[in-house]
């Protein structure tokens, strides 16, 4: 921020205080002050008590940032080219845009970092300090926030920003980018329709959430869904949903609200549909339960390809206790899962499926059999050879998924 823009912040904080306004009530005093303050420099530049502020909108901009913004990163929050902020240190401050990271040329002081995200924390109620040194949050946006700090990093601390997107919401919209064909985005909506449940896969950033979103559109509207995340980031055109997201242990080290326990407490409120927004960890058995019951559902995991998912989802269960073991595991992976989206970005920060896969129902040598249905080739989607073995529920659906497979 330019020292005139920080000068003219400081007499808005101060007149703030003097007359006792409540910015979280109302944010645009601070408009209002910052215009006054502005123009009462500007006038004094007059009499040559200190130069002009030549751009004044812009110095009103950072002034209100400053305040009730984020300061120095309200302008990458507010461009809508960029799709993640993240800070390794002062002079290392980076954006992504179209998938591609940049370099900026943003200089924040120790001091700034620490200030910015207490102010981004004020939203969430959560914290960050030496005995939490981790912290996921939401911003008022729906951005997601995730913070690192020392003696866990290096040096500084560590600040990454995953903007929330409101500009992919339903499958055509991403047949429309070239991120899959039409006929996968049919035989998906089949999928769903018919209530299959569909893990999505990928690597970090390969739009699973915005996949997970994009499903869920295809849902009926008379479906009940219920979602579950560790931080809220899924924006759902559904009529009738309930979000719920984890809560950190209190500093008395009470209250902590798990996925696990969030899951269980799904089940008890009618959902027609369950959303997982990804799974790491042991609550993969309480999924895996959930839908094994009948209850049709989706979720997000971190992997490789289509087959690693379901090993890793076969995996993760066992974290649950010793009394869990790979031979309940993997034949409910094999049962309870029906298609798996698996998502790619290449180097150009261009995002597409690179394969959608559907179980058969049976374990080879304990592991899941799969059938890839859809595969990648030369830059499209394509069908292959391969037919689902399983068509109960499309059946049942009345839905023939060889009307786009053959065409395909």
């Amino acid at each position: 921020m330019p020292d005139a823009a920080r000068t003219i912040a400081e007499r808005v904080r101060q007149r703030v205080l003097r007359e006792g306004v409540d910015l979280a009530a109302d944010d645009t005093v601070v408009a209002r002050f910052a215009r006054d303050e502005v123009r009462r420099h500007n006038e004094l530049a007059l009499g040559g008590v200190h130069e002009a502020v030549a751009d004044e909108a812009g110095a009103e901009r950072d002034v209100v940032a400053e305040l009730v913004g984020f300061g120095a990163l309200q302008p990458f929050l507010d461009d809508p080219t960029v799709e993640e902020i993240w800070v390794n240190g002062p002079a290392r401050v980076f954006v992504a845009r179209n998938g591609v990271s940049e370099l900026t040329n943003l200089v924040l002081a120790d001091r700034e970092i620490r200030e910015l995200v207490e102010r981004m924390l004020q939203h969430s109620g959560r914290r960050v300090d030496l005995s939490s040194p981790f912290v996921d949050a939401s911003l008022p946006d729906g951005s997601r926030l995730h913070v690192v700090i020392p003696d866990v990093t290096q040096s500084h601390w560590a600040v990454n920003i995953r903007k929330f997107q409101r500009r992919i919401r339903t499958l055509p919209q991403l047949v429309e980018r070239g991120s899959l064909t039409r006929e996968a985005s049919e035989f998906l909506r089949m999928a769903v329709l018919a209530g299959a449940n569909v893990l999505v896969s990928g690597a970090t950033h390969t739009g699973k959430t915005t996949m997970l979103n994009a499903l869920v559109s295809s849902a009926r509207p008379s479906d009940r869904v219920v979602t579950v995340e560790e931080t809220f980031e899924l924006d759902l055109d559904v009529r009738d949903v309930v979000a719920m997201q984890c809560r950190q242990p209190s500093l008395e080290g009470t209250g902590e609200v798990t996925l696990r326990r969030l899951i269980k407490e799904a089940l008890r409120m009618r959902p027609d549909r369950l959303l997982v927004g990804e799974v790491r960890e042991a609550e993969s058995l309480d999924l895996l339960i959930a839908l094994n019951s009948g209850l049709p559902g989706m979720c997000t995991i971190h992997a490789n390809s289509a087959r690693d998912a379901l090993v890793k989802l076969c995996t993760l269960p066992l974290l649950a206790g010793r009394n869990i073991d790979a031979a309940f595991v993997v034949p409910t992976v094999a049962s309870c899962i029906d298609v798996v989206v698996h998502l790619a970005i290449d180097r150009q920060g261009v995002r597409r499926v690179e394969e959608i896969a559907v179980t058969t129902g049976c374990v080879d040598d304990g592991v899941v059999e799969t059938e890839i249905v859809f595969r990648l080739e030369g830059g499209r989607l394509r069908a292959t050879d391969a037919r689902p073995a399983r068509l109960g529920k499309l059946r049942a659906a009345g839905y023939d998924p060889e009307i786009v497979l053959g065409a395909a």
